[in-house]
């Protein structure tokens, strides 16, 4: 696979490259990066042939918005998909330290949940001036559910069913001032909740549909074939452990993973091929998923995930990993490329 490669949204008709760039790490998500290091990463995405960019006030404290808009900005707009997020109006806020949220170096503004109507409206605008851009291609609902929200999950929910958030995405998509709309979450079951109450375009699911699980597979991917609701996964590498920096879900990883990760990584070696090759991959052989969209602290990261994305992965490698209980039975798994084939 390559970054030529697109796929058709179900809903709408939204063109969506296979693979694109996550931009959470922009933002300074556990590391410093500098404007300079930021600037030098998106040139060089854009020269490798990248046109797919996710980001969201909440990376870096808008810094991630700025950072991507001062690049793309200056390139043809209609060469390029970008998404970003509602849910997160960013207050400013003198007492905004590094580490807040994870992120080294956050500019001194502070997340407030609002998934109303005016909230949403008012977000994307926001997003708008700081990305210096006159349009969004995608705006997915932030952090949604109960993962994020616990025992508040049912009172922000009621903002986008009773206060008109569903209602504002509705009006932004069918105005034209955005082309798709669904959630951009961590979780399955808040994805199913909102099918039965909104039309979803496209749905970002970061870290659960992957080479390390699949829970999603029956519950919540066959839905989206049959609903239209594309899938674009997040977090391919399970927030870095599948590629080496032993975080889980944000967090460090527990004994139980780390030892399916060297299961998975045995194996992937027994056939000469990364594992991040692997992971990056596997989602898109599921009919529900259009793309895949790892983030990239630096320039040589982003090649690296370039590279992997387009090693060659021979057959018996998806053999040897579903007989070794690795990954479900039931998964579709990518085709091998023929010899000679474009």
């Amino acid at each position: 696979m390559d970054v030529t490669q697109h796929r058709i949204l179900p809903r709408g008709g939204l063109s969506l490259p296979c693979i694109g760039m996550g931009c959470a790490p922009l933002g300074g998500l556990y590391q410093p990066v500098s404007d300079a290091q930021a600037r030098n990463t998106l040139d060089g995405a854009w020269e490798a042939g990248v046109r797919f960019f996710d980001t969201a006030p909440y990376y870096g404290y808008t810094q991630s918005e700025h950072r991507l808009g001062a690049a793309l900005r200056e390139r043809p707009r209609n060469e390029f998909v970008i998404s970003t997020k509602v849910g997160r109006l960013m207050r400013p806020d003198a007492s905004v330290r590094p580490g807040d949220d994870g992120f080294a170096a956050p500019l001194p503004f502070r997340p407030q949940y609002d998934y109303t109507y005016d909230g949403i409206l008012r977000s994307h605008d926001d997003s708008l001036q700081r990305l210096g851009l006159e349009r969004i291609d995608i705006l997915f609902v932030h952090d949604i559910g109960s993962v994020t929200h616990g025992e508040h999950d049912q009172q922000y929910w009621r903002q986008l069913l009773d206060g008109g958030g569903f209602r504002a995405l509705d009006q932004l998509r069918s105005s034209g001032q955005v082309k798709a709309v669904g959630l951009g979450v961590n979780e399955c079951e808040i994805v199913q909740r909102a099918m039965g109450e909104f039309d979803l375009d496209c749905t970002l699911l970061a870290g659960r549909y992957t080479l390390l699980e699949q829970a999603s597979l029956s519950s919540l991917l066959d839905l989206c074939v049959e609903r239209g609701n594309a899938i674009v996964i997040g977090g391919p590498f399970n927030s870095g452990v599948l590629a080496g920096n032993g975080k889980f879900n944000y967090a460090d990883a527990p004994d139980a993973i780390l030892q399916r990760v060297a299961q998975l990584d045995a194996i992937c070696r027994e056939f000469h091929v990364p594992l991040q090759a692997a992971a990056l991959q596997f989602p898109l052989a599921h009919p529900a998923v259009v793309s895949c969209i790892p983030g990239g602290q630096d320039l040589a990261q982003l090649r690296q995930n370039l590279d992997w994305f387009a090693t060659p992965l021979p057959a018996g490698l998806w053999t040897a990993l579903q007989g070794a209980g690795l990954i479900d039975a039931r998964a579709p798994v990518p085709s091998p490329v023929p010899a000679g084939a474009a």
